[in-house]
C-alpha cells in the first residue's frame, strides 16, 4: 500500500483578520460592577450578547405592549409558585403589567395551600410508598367544592376558586394569585388535564363540573389570545400543558377571524423543552413577530425581568410627563 503523505499547507488561502465579519466584538462585552449602582446600572453592564441582549429585548417588548395598551398574558406551571414568586406576580398584576394569567391545575393546588396554611409542596418520595401522596383533605374539599359551586353558577374554574378564596378566612390569602385576580377583576384561567392533580383522587371531585369549568376557561383564554396582536405572551415553567393550550387557543382565534399578528412570545425556564420552543417561541411567530427563549432559574430570572420592566415603565412615564410639560 502506498504511503499517504500529510497535506502540504504552503498553498493555503488566507484572508486579513480586520476585514473579516466577526460575531463577537469587545464593544458588546459586559462591564465590571461598581459599588453603589442601581438595578438599571446592573442591567446596562450585562454583555450585549445572547441572553443579555434577549433580556433587554423581552423587557422592551413588554414595556412597549403595555404603553400601547396591548395585552401581556402569562401562562405558567406550578413551579413558579413553589419557588416563591407569587408576591412578584401579584405586584405585576396590581401594576397592570400583566393583563391575564393562565395556570395549570397544579398551580391552583399550590396557590390554595399557600392561602390556607402558608406552606405547600409535600415530600412525594417520602409518602408515595405508603399511598399518602395527595391525600390532604382540606385542599381537595375546598378546590372541588369551589369548582362544583362555580360550574353551577356558569363560572370558569379560575374565577370560581378565586371568589371562594376572597370569601374565605384563610390567614395567608393575600399571597394567593387566584384571590388577587378576583380582587382586581383580572382574567385568570385554569387548564386541567384530568388525573394530573391530587384533587382528582378524592371523592369530593365532580368530573362534570371540572370539565365544564375548565372548558369555559379555555374559551375565555382563547378570547384573551384573540386580542394578543402586538402584545406579548410569556410561558413560565410549563413544559407541556400551557404550550399545548396556547397553541390550540391561537388556532381557534385565527380560525374565527382574529389575525393575532404580529406578537412577541417568550419561554422562560431552567430547561428549554421541545413543546415550549415549538408551540410558543417558533410556530406562533413564524409569519410575523418574534419569539425568545430565556434559560434560567425562575426564582432569579423572573424577578430580574419584572424589575427591569417596572423600571423601564417608570422611566418612560417620567419622560412622557417631561415631554408633555407636566
Amino acid at each position: 500500500m502506498k504511503k499517504i503523505e500529510p497535506l502540504n499547507l504552503k498553498d493555503l488561502k488566507t484572508y486579513s483578520l480586520p476585514g473579516r465579519h466577526s460575531k463577537v466584538s469587545r464593544r458588546d462585552f459586559g462591564r465590571a460592577w461598581e459599588k453603589g449602582g442601581t438595578f438599571k446600572d446592573f442591567v446596562a453592564r450585562l454583555p450585549k450578547i445572547l441572553a443579555g441582549d434577549t433580556l433587554r429585548a423581552v423587557a422592551a417588548a413588554w414595556v412597549a405592549a403595555r404603553r400601547q395598551g396591548r395585552q401581556v398574558l402569562l401562562g405558567m406551571g406550578a413551579h413558579p409558585i413553589k419557588v416563591g414568586l407569587s408576591p412578584i406576580l401579584i405586584d405585576l398584576m396590581r401594576r397592570n403589567l400583566i393583563t391575564g394569567l393562565a395556570l395549570n391545575g397544579a398551580g391552583v393546588v399550590h396557590d390554595v395551600e399557600i392561602a390556607m396554611v402558608g406552606c405547600t409542596s409535600e415530600d412525594v418520595d417520602q409518602v408515595l410508598g405508603c399511598g399518602q401522596f395527595g391525600m390532604a383533605r382540606e385542599t381537595a374539599e375546598f378546590i372541588n367544592n369551589a369548582i362544583s359551586w362555580g360550574a353551577g353558577q356558569g363560572l370558569g374554574l379560575g374565577e370560581a376558586v378565586g371568589l371562594r378564596l376572597m370569601d374565605s378566612d384563610f390567614p395567608f390569602k393575600e399571597e394567593s394569585l387566584l384571590r388577587a385576580a378576583s380582587e382586581l377583576s383580572l382574567p385568570l384561567t385554569v387548564h386541567v388535564a384530568v388525573g394530573t392533580d391530587i384533587v382528582h383522587l378524592h371523592p369530593s371531585v365532580n368530573p362534570e363540573a371540572l370539565g365544564a369549568a375548565t372548558h369555559y376557561d379555555f374559551r375565555l383564554f382563547a378570547a384573551l389570545v384573540s386580542r394578543l396582536a402586538q402584545g406579548v405572551y410569556l410561558n413560565l415553567g410549563s413544559a407541556v400543558i400551557m404550550p399545548e393550550v396556547f397553541l390550540k387557543a391561537l388556532t381557534l382565534a385565527r380560525n374565527l377571524g382574529h389575525q393575532v399578528s404580529p406578537l412577541t412570545t417568550v419561554n422562560l425556564d431552567f430547561i428549554q423543552h421541545y413543546r415550549p420552543l415549538t408551540n410558543v417561541v417558533r410556530r406562533p411567530t413564524a409569519a410575523s413577530g418574534r419569539g425568545y427563549a430565556l434559560t434560567g432559574h425562575h426564582e432569579l430570572l423572573l424577578p430580574m425581568l419584572a424589575a427591569l420592566v417596572i423600571e423601564e415603565m417608570e422611566d418612560n412615564h417620567a419622560h412622557g410627563n417631561r415631554d408633555s410639560g407636566k
